[in-house]
């Protein structure tokens, strides 16, 4: 299956001439699932043959809203690691590595707080539904709110130029932006790089149950190690067309989610057209749409999931590609956060 043709939104800065630098990665609260696959994994695995890429395990930012159960950030960074290489990244071309495990990341996150106000980070609106969606009202973790200032540190120390994000993130990509803009302000000259946010033209991935958002709080995902009898359970409660409840009816295929998986993973295309005119016009039952479905899942998630079977049964060789793709990453970091710390008048030895 190919890889869609990936769009940039609107440029948000200019990226500096010369290689481009990806930073990417997930929060290691749970094992990976279709909506990832769709919305970066499987372009990761394609953006390693084009650019640097740093991939990061972001156990620290976790612990935000997870600080009540630690134990799940610490066991999933295996699991979402096993995810990883099992689609196909490769820890040879991609510097696989964990946040936490990196203090420089910490330490410029400290300074950069003294170049955003709290009403800033108040009003980015990235942060605000994410406050909205966990019920936080004014009871907000500190180290939740000021994650944009720990993200524009993620991405500056590794002098990143381009940063994969759904829409909704963009806010945080321009706050990151305004940050290295008034730190280079504040040196004088040009430490710091811009990014700019590289979308890709699917976007997020319905649930199962037809809510806008495939989550693991939700359950309504299907995991990329899904065993073959999950898959066709998940596929049987899929959410398709409501107001569809006789074979020969008309069918909708907006909101389908049947056919919003279908688009986004069967590689047979003029097939599939024909099957949605089939579908509108009447006369083709959702048991069919399934069955094709299902047929496509398990197809493209058999071979996942026996590399990541494989994987798995050695978790000492996961610890070590870890291990060295941190140490590698430690370095860039670490040269970044002394440029910084010079700048800022903080080299006394």
């Amino acid at each position: 299956m190919s890889l869609p043709e990936q769009s940039t939104t609107e440029a948000v800065a200019v990226a500096p001439k010369g290689p481009q630098i990806i930073l990417t990665g997930d929060r290691p609260t749970g094992p990976l699932h279709l909506g990832h696959y769709v919305g970066s994994l499987r372009n990761r695995v394609e953006y390693q043959h084009q650019f640097k890429q740093f991939i990061m395990l972001a156990d620290s930012q976790a612990l935000t809203d997870n600080m009540d159960d630690t134990n799940k950030v610490h066991r999933n960074v295996v699991e979402v690691a096993l995810d990883y290489l099992a689609v196909g990244i490769d820890p040879a071309k991609s510097t696989i590595l964990i946040q936490s495990q990196i203090p420089e990341l910490a330490e410029l996150t400290f300074y950069y707080l003294n170049m955003v106000t709290v009403a800033r980070l108040e009003r980015n609106p990235t942060v605000k539904t994410e406050i909205a969606l966990r019920g936080f009202e004014r009871d907000i973790p500190a180290g939740f709110l000021t994650y944009p200032a720990s993200q524009a540190a993620d991405i500056s120390a590794f002098k990143a130029t381009l940063v994969p994000v759904g829409e909704d993130q963009i806010p945080m990509i321009e706050q990151t932006n305004e940050i290295v803009r008034r730190f280079n302000r504040i040196a004088d000259k040009e430490i710091l790089v811009e990014c700019k946010a590289l979308v890709p033209d699917i976007g997020r991935l319905p649930g199962i149950d037809g809510k806008a958002k495939m989550s693991k709080s939700l359950g309504n995902t299907i995991n990329l190690g899904a065993s073959a009898a999950e898959i066709t359970a998940a596929v049987k409660k899929l959410y398709t067309d409501p107001l569809h409840l006789r074979v020969e009816d008309p069918g909708h295929l907006e909101g389908n989610v049947a056919f919003i998986y279908l688009d986004a993973f069967d590689p047979e295309k003029d097939q599939l057209e024909e099957m949605k005119a089939h579908y509108v016009r009447g006369g083709l039952g959702d048991s069919i749409v399934k069955k094709r479905l299902e047929a496509v899942l398990q197809e493209m998630l058999a071979p996942i999931r026996a590399r990541r079977e494989e994987l798995a049964k050695d978790k000492g060789y996961i610890m070590q590609i870890l291990k060295e793709g941190t140490m590698r990453a430690r370095e860039v970091a670490a040269q970044t956060a002394d440029e910084v710390k010079a700048a800022l008048g903080l080299s006394y030895f």
